[in-house]
């Protein structure tokens, strides 16, 4: 990792799970920032999933280089050991008999990992990492938010066609 590598530090966080849901990043780079929302009913793994896709997708610069800390192991090694990307491939089946979950939102991580250079990388979570800490406290105040919006891919999830499976 180097100094012009944008830093950035995500988490997630669910108030019952599913149930309402919330996600944070925070951005250090030339400017630094914290964002965070969330969704009237969702689960974990889409707030963590979704945290990163957030962060990234605020970028200005379509070329900057990013690493991405998360202590959530399902976005990290799922990322890093080629699992989504063998899903995709796989029409987002895991393997001969079930769909991959979250689909919506790993085609759209793959995509921008894509488009940039973004590195994963895992923090241990609740161990007084002050950014993990902090996007913590702010994915879990996002969950409180009041008029969260519908989560369409939670409520409604992708079914892609694979195998002959669906049709």
């Amino acid at each position: 990792m180097n100094n012009d590598r944008i830093m950035i530090y995500t988490d997630g966080a669910c108030s019952g799970n599913p149930g309402p849901g919330g996600w944070a990043a925070i951005l250090h780079g030339p400017t630094n920032s914290e964002l965070s929302g969330g969704f009237e009913k969702t689960t974990n793994n889409r707030m963590e999933l979704y945290s990163a896709i957030a962060a990234i997708e605020s970028l200005s610069e379509s070329d900057a280089a990013a690493t991405v800390h998360s202590d959530s192991r399902y976005v990290v090694d799922m990322i890093n050991q080629g699992h989504a990307q063998r899903w995709k491939q796989n029409g987002w089946m895991r393997d001969k008999t079930h769909l991959a979950q979250n689909s919506d939102l790993w085609d759209r991580l793959l995509t921008l990992c894509l488009e940039r250079d973004v590195e994963f990388v895992w923090v241990k979570g609740h161990d007084g990492h002050a950014e993990n800490e902090r996007v913590d406290q702010l994915a879990v105040e996002a969950c409180t938010g009041e008029n969260l919006p519908i989560d369409e891919g939670f409520i409604n999830p992708p079914l892609f066609p694979a195998d002959g499976l669906f049709g």
